[in-house]
């Protein structure tokens, strides 16, 4: 167990950085090439993004999920086979749709609201095949418990983006050129994480063996997989598409339309997902943990894996859920400089929950097999999510995409909750913690309130919003602390026990010396 959270504390550091960098380097796009032009680079992204997902997005957690069955079942050879079907395969798919869309991609302008969307997805569409590569190698690793690499090159791909981001970006002449310039920083990226990757894929001496009998295995684990997550990627690629029309319907310019776009899905939705980006670390080392258990029959071991996942994931998202109520307006001027992203950070703050929670279900669900059952609950929260985005603009405006995203995180959360439960041999005890942490968020944010109201016409934005967020963060934390919800007694005893080991050092240390 140490050496668990020991881990999860290296991943969670690395995790952090590239993420603080990541989230930086989206402040200095907003401020050079404006909510428009994030909208532009956005919207490109968003399009790359699903291609990715359908090439290869269920292969990753596949190949580590296999890899260690095969170990738990003491099958050595297949874990080398399952490696090589995993590249051969992702090669096999990328490579034809790269050339195809590279060649007769401007025939398909119509899947971008704005035809200057095209041209910035031409320029990432390389990186495809390279990127596609990259995320089975990091399957790898995981599969491996080798999360070091990962986190190291994960980092590093994020600082190779933003330094030739910056470099590229001062040099635009407007928007649209800044927004182009971005999407070659990604590409670059990219080709530098894959060469990363491969080398210490050769250097750990992993073996590929001959592929031929996994690909069976391989696709019926990761279609399932890889469907969800292209159902997931489409929805977010036809908001896109929909959304910007949808409010050209309801009255708005395309310029105002991108813009809004620009401010909820590229400043505000980044910041929602920040809990999540912490957690994934958690779920990046548990979940291997969680598969390991649940194919060699250790229930009482599964059942505590899974309260701890989502009993962490409650309370770290718990939060952030206040800060971002009470003080987002002030997180979207001083960060943005901007009005709509803040006033949506406010709105949208309870998705923060759901979100993680979501994201932790799913990924413990596929960890035990259960893809084609989460594939499903995606394909019927994505339709709830694009009915709303379609019919809700005329009377919600920018706000039809929070009550989308309402139903693809919330209604997938409670379906991943109750399938979880029915796979489960012994029953987990989470939801009085779940309640009771719900709970708390309305004295905190109360209290956030008041403490804003007294102290903004006094420190003005900035020290209101440390000082409001420090006060909430730490009331919270004390609330599950009365309610004996967070239990110290380990920390207790560890802490003992360190005592303990230097006392009897430095008995040692006076008896050799008396000797």
């Amino acid at each position: 167990m140490k050496g668990f959270f020991k881990t999860v504390a290296i991943v969670t550091v690395f995790a952090m950085c590239e993420k603080f960098l990541g989230f930086l380097y989206r402040i200095y796009l907003s401020r050079t090439i404006g909510s428009e032009g994030i909208g532009l680079y956005q919207v490109s992204l968003s399009v790359f993004a699903l291609l990715f997902t359908v090439i290869c997005s269920g292969t990753p957690i596949t190949v580590s999920r296999l890899m260690t069955k095969y170990r738990a079942e003491q099958k050595y050879d297949k874990v080398g086979r399952i490696v090589a079907a995993g590249i051969t395969y992702t090669l096999a798919v990328a490579i034809p749709v790269c050339l195809f869309f590279l060649l007769f991609g401007k025939s398909f302008t119509f899947l971008f609201a704005d035809d200057r969307c095209m041209n910035i997805f031409l320029v990432l569409l390389p990186g495809l095949v390279f990127t596609s590569v990259y995320s089975v190698l990091r399957g790898v690793f995981w599969g491996n418990k080798d999360f070091l690499p990962y986190s190291v090159t994960e980092l590093l791909e994020e600082i190779c983006m933003i330094l030739v981001g910056i470099v590229l970006i001062n040099r635009a002449t407007d928007v649209y050129q800044g927004a182009f310039r971005a999407g070659v920083a990604v590409l670059i990226s990219y080709v530098f994480s894959f060469s990363l990757a491969t080398a210490v894929f050769i250097f750990r001496k992993n073996k590929l063996k001959n592929p031929a009998s996994e690909f069976k295995p391989l696709l019926k684990s990761a279609l399932p997989i890889t469907a969800m997550r292209t159902t997931n990627s489409l929805s977010v690629s036809l908001v896109s598409i929909i959304l910007p029309i949808r409010l050209v319907a309801a009255g708005l310019s395309s310029s105002e339309a991108m813009s809004l776009y620009g401010a909820a899905v590229g400043q505000a939705i980044p910041l929602l997902f920040i809990p999540t980006t912490l957690i994934g670390s958690f779920t990046l080392v548990l979940v291997p943990e969680i598969s390991e258990n649940f194919y060699k029959g250790n229930h009482y071991a599964l059942k505590r894996d899974v309260e701890k996942a989502l009993k962490f994931t409650v309370f770290l998202s718990s939060l952030f859920v206040p800060v971002f109520l009470v003080c987002g307006k002030e997180i979207g001027a001083l960060i943005f400089g901007g009005h709509d992203c803040g006033e949506y950070l406010c709105y949208s703050s309870f998705l923060v929950i759901f979100m993680s929670l979501s994201s932790i279900t799913t990924s413990m669900l596929n960890s035990m097999g259960l893809e084609q059952r989460t594939l499903i609950y995606f394909i019927v929260s994505g339709v709830f999510m694009l009915a709303a985005v379609y019919f809700l603009p005329q009377v919600l405006g920018i706000y039809s995409l929070l009550v989308g995203f309402t139903f693809i995180y919330g209604l997938t959360s409670v379906l991943n909750l109750v399938l979880l439960n029915r796979h489960c041999e012994k029953k987990t005890t989470y939801l009085k913690f779940s309640l009771l942490a719900a709970i708390f968020i309305f004295p905190t944010a109360i209290l956030g309130k008041m403490l804003e109201n007294l102290l903004l016409p006094i420190l003005g934005m900035f020290f209101t919003f440390i000082a409001c967020s420090a006060v909430m963060v730490i009331f919270n934390i004390l609330l599950f602390l009365v309610f004996g919800l967070v239990k110290t007694d380990t920390f207790k005893s560890k802490i003992k026990d360190k005592n303990s080991a230097k006392k009897q050092r430095g008995f040692s240390a006076t008896l050799k010396k008396s000797i």
